[in-house]
């Protein structure tokens, strides 16, 4: 049998060393989420190998047409808690919903982030299409499935809010 004192020698190198692997895994959980909470704040640094090797061309912008007397030139609410607000139809496409990068920002509770765009066809006339909205979007009273081509004569309405084109 082992002295005693040599157990108890034994038994407080042991604590020691599990106290010492305790604190270096505790420093290591730190140091990573200190390394998680910096690349949250500041981002990651992209390695020149991973960028594009092209650069994005800017893109051209489209003439003006001059549109006859009696063509769409805007698109309009002409009913809602909205009524009055406009877009240029030379800023193509105009989406419509709450979100921010929207041309029409409509504030109503029926209304998707992105809800619906308005898009010239190569005719130069107009068509508008859904963009995967919950309540859908309306031409004439009827629920739209697919791009519909929309006229100076055609309403359309989303959630609450009913648009026209104007000359």
């Amino acid at each position: 049998m082992p002295p005693r004192g040599a157990d108890r020698l034994m038994s407080a190198i042991a604590v020691t060393l599990l106290k010492v692997l305790f604190l270096a895994l505790l420093w290591a959980f730190v140091l990573s989420c200190a390394g998680i909470i910096k690349t949250d704040l500041f981002g990651r640094t992209v390695p020149a190998s991973e960028l594009p090797h092209e650069l994005e061309k800017p893109r051209k912008k489209k003439r003006l047409q001059r549109r006859k007397k009696g063509q769409a030139r805007r698109l309009a609410i002409i009913a809602g808690e909205q009524q009055g607000i406009s877009a240029d139809l030379n800023e193509v496409p105009i989406r419509i919903g709450r979100s921010a990068d929207a041309q029409i920002i409509l504030d109503d509770d029926y209304v998707s982030t992105r809800h619906a765009q308005v898009l010239q066809d190569d005719a130069g006339g107009w068509y508008i299409e859904d963009l995967g909205s919950t309540n859908g979007t309306y031409v004439n009273g009827q629920r739209i499935t697919m791009p519909t081509t929309i006229t100076l004569a055609d309403t359309v309405r989303i959630g609450r809010t009913q648009l026209k084109l104007e000359p």
